[in-house]
């Protein structure tokens, strides 16, 4: 079924992009939820417009996702956990953690799948995570892992 898309529906397509996609998908999830519509020639005539205001609405996504890429970058996380005497971690930071504190402090909420770590880390020490704000906007922070005080 040929469907044009109302709406960015990730990893498919973008508003106004017109695609051929499977009768199920189209009509048991894309329609109902009004992401798409069928490409009627009438449709078809708006999909232009409906491209425009899709690519106005993202680059205003993008300019304000590169005004807070330069306030996420300027700062440092310091995470305290608890750690061996040899600093090896008792478990490990995974990018959950990281979005959960980063959150804390820029109240901003953060999806875990937006930060990007190599692999978890397991020491204590200085680690670069990655933090997506939008898909062309990648943030990377300092993470500054100590030890614990007990």
């Amino acid at each position: 079924m040929r469907v044009i898309f109302l709406e960015d529906v990730p990893h498919v397509a973008r508003a106004g992009d017109v695609k051929e996609v499977k009768n199920g998908y189209a009509k048991n999830y894309l329609i109902p939820k009004r992401l798409a519509v069928g490409a009627s020639k009438k449709e078809l005539a708006r999909s232009e417009s409906i491209r425009k205001a899709s690519m106005e609405k993202q680059s205003r996504m993008k300019e304000s996702a590169e005004e807070l890429m330069k306030q996420v970058e300027d700062t440092e996380l310091v995470l305290r956990v608890r750690s061996g005497p040899s600093g090896k971690l008792y478990g490990a930071i995974t990018n959950v953690l990281v979005a959960a504190e980063l959150s804390k402090l820029m109240q901003i909420e953060f999806d875990r799948r937006d930060v990007v770590l190599d692999s978890s880390i397991r020491e204590v020490g200085n680690f670069q995570a990655q933090v997506r704000l939008h898909p062309e906007v990648i943030a990377t922070i300092n993470l500054l892992i100590q030890p614990t005080e007990e």
